[in-house]
């Protein structure tokens, strides 16, 4: 694993935030190109996916999308760093395609596991953190939930099993954006106090903003050194972060956007 310090450098921090910019630029063509997409719920992860493939995933350290149709954004990041070949971007979501509309290990073994149906992911996760347990490896397993899909019983089943069998070789951070597909997470289902209820699951909580650099990467290695507990990361988000029109806005949920929101779009990130 990289070493880290306590804080991001200056210099690493604007270079972060600059690469923050240009995948949501890469996200907003990819889903434009194919027509289809989850664009809010990618840009609202996008920030918290850069420092984590930046400073914490390796060879030896995995990650699992449980909220697997955040897939463009981590498509994006995957080809920054080379995982993958950029050239396969333009092919997002087209027939015969490795980059589905939400990951397949089949189709893409750079990804551990297919998801989609949410809550399966932080399960998987689970069993992965359990199986190193056992077989002593030191290597740590990071998951990426939404809010929306806590919703989902088998997410606290496994908040059970995973405090019950101490596995603190497990992170998984709560992309809180406050909206789901139909409407916003209060109303669909109320899972409120979000913090209060991990902690009595016996889990390390912490709660961060999860669209700013220094507070992720807080909080991804402050979650290391937690002894014999898991640790929930609570990222508090805004839908379609980056962009002024699509920032909380449900419309954007799963939908393109239209040639002249995209060249918007466009303009203001790269201001």
């Amino acid at each position: 694993m990289k070493k880290t310090s306590s804080l991001l450098t200056v210099n690493k921090k604007l270079t972060l935030k600059h690469k923050c910019s240009q995948l949501r630029q890469t996200i907003l063509q990819m889903i434009f190109t194919a027509g289809s997409g989850h664009l809010g719920g990618s840009f609202s992860c996008l920030d918290i996916l850069v420092v984590l493939f930046d400073q914490f995933i390796d060879t030896h350290n995995h990650f699992i999308l449980s909220k697997g149709h955040a897939a463009p954004a981590l498509y994006a990041v995957l080809a920054d760093k080379k995982i993958i070949n950029p050239n396969l971007l333009n092919t997002f979501r087209q027939l015969n395609s490795p980059l589905q509309g939400h990951p397949d290990s089949r189709f893409l073994p750079q990804v551990k596991t297919c998801t989609g149906s949410l809550g399966q992911g932080i399960s998987m996760a689970a069993g992965m953190a359990l199986a190193n347990k056992l077989k002593n490896r030191s290597s740590r397993i990071f998951c990426l939930l939404g809010d929306g899909e806590i919703n989902e019983g088998q997410v606290w089943e496994t908040a059970l099993v995973a405090s019950h069998h101490q596995l603190d070789n497990l992170t998984i951070v709560i992309d809180k954006n406050h909206l789901q597909q139909t409407g916003s997470t209060s109303e669909i289902l109320n899972t409120e106090k979000i913090s209060r209820k991990w902690r009595a699951f016996n889990w390390n909580v912490l709660e961060i903003n999860g669209n700013n650099l220094d507070q992720i990467f807080w909080a991804l290695e402050k979650a290391q050194i937690q002894p014999q507990k898991p640790t929930v990361i609570v990222a508090n988000t805004i839908k379609g972060k980056g962009v002024s029109f699509m920032e909380n806005n449900l419309d954007f949920h799963a939908r393109p956007p239209t040639s002249s929101e995209l060249n918007q779009a466009l303009k203001e990130l790269k201001l």
